[in-house]
């Protein structure tokens, strides 16, 4: 590719290319499997290529295509496993990669935000992105002084793409719903376009990066690279060397994927206690396993400003949850927002609904694992069940979006990493509301 798309044409023609390319693809499975190719076959080959284009159309489009390409690669540990094994390398792949923008590209910005002579405030440049994501990629580089750093540059026009895809991805959900089914992408798409302005301003992103960094200097379990330099469209911050999570998930022994969950819940409760800040966009593409084990984390374009910590009602009412007393659960979701004064709801059936999401935090230990992420998708997915019903009883508040966002996505990643570890100690000394003496 020559440079980001931006005309809108081109990229509903190649968002438009998902849905028509999957249903071409199962009209030449039919035809195979007439002409006597086993029914397992053809599936898989279908499949396998569905993903195969799912990469290749959103990878090279990026902008709001590429993020929304990263949300469901944070979910499929809720999908079908005869669904997600076909996707789940190609998805993942999302998290960490994408065609890069042309050298004459980075130069004209670079240019732009540094001054002409950039290349002079560095001993070392490479022209080849270290990676690369769905509004910017990023360069890795040697300054002067001999610090190593990180050069994130935001893609030209990825505001114009941004808005095109999140319109065009709305008009084709049911379309996507055919590639992964069972998940409903429009809530996807919409929190997307809410935070639109928030993934754009590479300022906003270095304040809450400098604020993390600053509250976690020298820590002995986290990382986070102090920024150097930074602009609307650049950020400069210090290099930080390590495997990805996602790694890990793939290839990681049970001991290191018990460990790195630890780390990763222990991280997400503590940004909002010691930092003020939620880090908000939880999928393992954001986070790296550092030689000496510490946890490095990076993009901090969509955080939660927290200034007070987490709301101790949610501490609270998970407390409460965990003891059965449906009443005094329906009254604090009522409180909060979550259910309207309108809306009626047994007490007992709220109980059911909310259980399993409790259940990591019921005993010393928890075992995280696909099967049990599916079992609850599965509940409220399922319009032949009272729990979907209730589902669409309940409301969201505005102010607890993002902490909802954090709360699904994390209990995701650890379920891709089946990850064993005694999260209920995390909810006791980082989440406010939760030990009975708070």
């Amino acid at each position: 590719m020559s440079d980001l798309p931006r005309k809108a044409l081109s990229r509903t023609a190649k968002l438009a290319s998902l849905p028509l390319g999957a249903a071409g693809r199962a009209t030449v499975g039919l035809g195979k499997r007439i002409g006597g190719a086993p029914a397992e076959a053809v599936m898989a080959e279908f499949q396998r290529r569905t993903a195969e284009q799912l990469f290749s159309v959103l990878g090279e489009l990026k902008g709001g295509a590429m993020k929304f390409g990263q949300m469901l690669s944070l979910m499929e540990a809720a999908m079908p496993e005869e669904l997600a094994a076909p996707y789940r390398a190609t998805l993942t792949k999302l998290q960490d990669s994408a065609p890069p923008m042309p050298i004459a590209t980075v130069d004209t910005i670079l240019s732009r935000e540094l001054g002409k002579r950039w290349r002079d405030r560095f001993t070392e440049f490479s022209d080849k992105p270290a990676a690369a994501a769905s509004i910017g990629q990023v360069h890795r580089g040697t300054l002067k002084d001999g610090r190593e750093v990180a050069v994130k540059l935001q893609y030209p026009g990825a505001a114009e793409a941004l808005r095109a895809d999140l319109k065009q991805l709305g008009r084709f959900a049911r379309s996507f719903g055919a590639l992964v089914p069972g998940m409903d992408v429009k809530p996807l798409i919409a929190e997307i376009q809410e935070r639109i302005g928030e993934e754009l301003d590479y300022d906003r992103e270095s304040q809450a990066q400098q604020q993390y960094a600053d509250a976690f200097k020298d820590h002995p379990e986290f990382v986070v690279p102090r920024v150097i330099k930074h602009s609307p469209t650049v950020i400069v911050s210090e290099w930080i060397e390590g495997r990805p999570l996602s790694s890990f998930i793939t290839d990681g022994t049970k001991q290191e994927r018990d460990e790195i969950g630890l780390k990763y819940a222990r991280f997400l409760f503590s940004g909002p206690k010691y930092a003020g800040l939620l880090h908000s966009d939880p999928h393992p593409g954001n986070f790296r396993v550092m030689p000496d084990g510490r946890l490095g984390v990076v993009d901090f374009g969509l955080c939660a400003r927290l200034p007070d910590g987490l709301p101790p009602a949610v501490g609270r009412l998970l407390r409460i949850s965990l003891t059965g007393d449906g009443p005094a659960i329906h009254d604090g979701l009522v409180a909060e927002g979550f259910i309207k004064q309108r809306m009626e709801i047994d007490p007992e059936q709220l109980m059911d609904y909310l259980a399993p999401f409790a259940e990591p935090a019921r005993d010393k230990s928890f075992q995280f694992n696909r099967a049990w992420m599916r079992a609850q998708a599965n509940r409220t997915s399922d319009f032949r069940s009272p729990n979907a019903t209730l589902a669409f009883k309940l409301n969201l508040p505005p102010s607890y979006m993002l902490i909802h966002r954090v709360w699904i996505g994390g209990m995701a990643v650890l379920s891709q990493l089946e990850a064993e570890a005694p999260f209920r100690s995390v909810l006791e000394e980082l989440l406010p509301g939760f030990s009975d003496h708070q």
